[in-house]
């Protein structure tokens, strides 16, 4: 059994390598390679063997040169994993320096602040960085994360690479006549004045420190509102800072090796990659009809067409001037150049609560407290000019000032942008606000709020005239009361009227005054709410055949509760008046 086992790793190894093999092959000769699986390259797709197919200065990297060792044959194995790996350079190429993956891991946790959307993976950083600079070669940096010396690809001056003529005046690079992709991110240097970031908190942007490299990388791949859970926005985002399909291979490769398992190693015992890419330069025309030599051979000059001979082959039809004889050559098309990335300071990033507090009103009244949000752009820096729509969601009938359920506001210098004050409805009860902004991928923040019933502190009886009724009769005088909320008269505040026993009003009565419900039943607890004025008249009150002082007790909603006494009883009888007899 176990050697049947070996047989099997074995072959699994040996068809593994030919695998490789044959990448890298395709790699060094920049042959065609195979196509990615489908959808993976959404729109950006580039041609294979690592031309752009457009101009090169729209990469972060310029398209300098990267490594393209490919991940070891054997997975490593994660941590906690059931599964007996066997041993091999899988475990030390998994390995990551501490301060570079402390960076990677940092830069996630800040863009996941930021810009929650983008999902960004801190071993995609990782896979870029193994690829770009060996993880700063194999993590020589300082315990700041910067790199002693720095970490420059060569000059970009059309020889093999882009021309980018130089943007920074040396100061990152060293060269004031082109550009150079610098650090262990390898941005150039105009990618860098954009995206830079002070992730270490020294006050500097530095693109040879590994925190600031590896925050600016995660803010470049989110932008334009990718979603980097998404293989064809991970592929667009890839390509976006190296525009090569071999790139893309590469980075793809690790990224997943990564996702399958790593572990930390000390700063400055990573493993360094050998292989780098070799990107062949495009013929330049000279003059004479030829073409420069490309690096490692040479090119026949092209020959120019021969003039006609009488009998010999005609010229194409197809004058480019009427009857001039001569044909038009072929127009070369120009590749579409590609659209950089926004700039972050242009790209909205995320949006946050700008101090809201709690959302309560009781009805028909208006809320204090106004819904505002800020906007910040995809650096984290507050962004104006944003619109944001905030809709209000519920069955309480409250909306904005205006009357409008929903309203966009723009986002003022700061970034904050207010909703107009809500109006609470009639109905109690719970409802939503939702800020909503961006297009791409919107971002929203919902808030909680509520509508309670009207309140009044007071309640009093108005009038004092003696509220007397005789057995089995009606009182003759109404009850009305009326009801204040800090000394305004309180409208439509719920009121409810119980007979009692005590002065209190805590024990219920079950005899003497009563009101009559719809079927003319005794009913001694009503519930009734106040009027326009804050006034309300009870219905009609009734005594039973039981004479004896009684209490009515109303109550409202804010704590205001009055006492009123009823009495029943017998109408006093009065004596006949005495005749006088007349004396005899």
């Amino acid at each position: 059994m176990a050697a049947h086992i070996r047989r099997r790793l074995r072959k699994g190894a040996t068809t593994t390598a030919v695998a490789a093999a044959a990448v890298a092959a395709l790699a060094a000769s920049q042959a065609p390679a195979a196509p990615l699986a489908e959808g993976s390259m959404g729109g950006d797709q580039q041609t294979a063997g690592g031309e752009s197919g457009g101009p090169e200065d729209g990469a972060a990297t310029g398209n300098s040169p990267y490594y393209t060792d490919l991940p070891p044959l054997v997975t490593p194995n994660r941590p906690g994993s059931s599964s007996n790996l066997p041993a091999a350079t899988g475990s030390a190429e998994a390995g990551i320096p501490a301060s570079v993956l402390a960076a990677y891991k940092q830069a996630e946790r800040t863009v996941g602040t930021t810009d929650p959307a983008c999902r960004l993976p801190w071993q995609l950083l990782a896979a870029i960085g193994k690829v770009e600079s060996g993880q700063a070669r194999g993590g020589q940096v300082d315990a700041n994360g910067t790199t002693p010396t720095p970490i420059l690809g060569p000059a970009l001056n059309g020889q093999g690479f882009a021309l980018i003529k130089d943007t920074d005046g040396g100061a990152y690079d060293g060269d004031a006549v082109h550009d150079r992709a610098v650090g262990p991110m390898q941005f150039i240097p105009s990618t860098w004045a954009t995206w830079g970031q002070d992730a270490n908190g020294d006050g500097r942007k530095d693109p040879n420190n590994i925190y600031d490299a590896a925050l600016a990388a995660g803010r470049y791949l989110c932008a334009g509102g990718r979603n980097l859970a998404v293989a064809a926005d991970l592929d667009r985002a890839v390509l976006s800072y190296n525009q090569s399909t071999e790139y893309l291979r590469t980075v793809r490769s690790w990224f997943a090796y990564y996702q399958r398992g790593t572990h930390e190693v000390p700063d400055g015992s990573g493993v360094l990659p050998t292989a780098p890419s070799t990107p062949t330069p495009s013929p330049t025309p000279s003059p004479g009809g030829t073409t420069s030599p490309t690096p490692g051979g040479t090119t026949s000059p092209k020959p120019s067409p021969s003039p006609s001979k009488p009998g010999g082959t005609k010229p194409t039809p197809g004058p480019s001037k009427p009857g001039d004889g001569t044909t038009s050559p072929t127009p070369t098309p120009t590749p579409p150049r590609p659209t950089p990335p926004p700039s972050p300071a242009e790209t909205f990033g995320s949006l946050e609560n700008a101090g809201t507090g709690p959302l309560t009103a009781t009805a028909g009244s208006t809320f204090d407290e106004r819904v505002s949000v800020r906007a910040r752009n995809a650096l984290g820096a507050p962004m104006a000019k944003v619109p944001v729509t905030f809709t209000v969601t519920g069955t309480t009938g409250t909306l904005f000032d205006g009357g409008k359920k929903t309203v966009t506001v723009i986002s003022k210098a700061d970034g904050t942008a207010t909703a107009p004050a809500l109006k609470a409805g009639e109905k109690t009860g719970e409802f939503t606000v939702t800020a909503t902004a961006g297009t791409t991928r919107p971002r929203t923040l919902t808030y909680a709020a509520s509508v309670t019933a009207r309140q009044a502190d007071k309640i009093v009886r108005v009038g004092d005239r003696a509220l007397v009724a005789a057995p089995g009769e009606k009182f003759a005088d109404a009850v009305t009361v009326k009801a204040t909320h800090k000394g305004v008269a309180a409208p439509g505040v719920a009121v409810t009227a119980t007979m009692v026993k005590d002065s209190l009003g805590l024990i219920d009565n079950d005899k003497g005054p009563y009101f009559k419900d719809a079927d003319g039943k005794p009913l001694r607890t009503l519930d009734l709410t106040t009027g326009a004025d804050g006034l309300l008249q009870l219905p009609e009150i009734f005594a039973d055949e039981n004479p004896g002082t009684y209490k009515l007790r109303l109550t409202t909603e804010g704590g205001g509760s009055v006492v009123i006494e009823l009495t029943v009883q017998a109408p006093e009888e009065t004596a006949p008046e005495e005749t006088e007899t007349p004396e005899a």
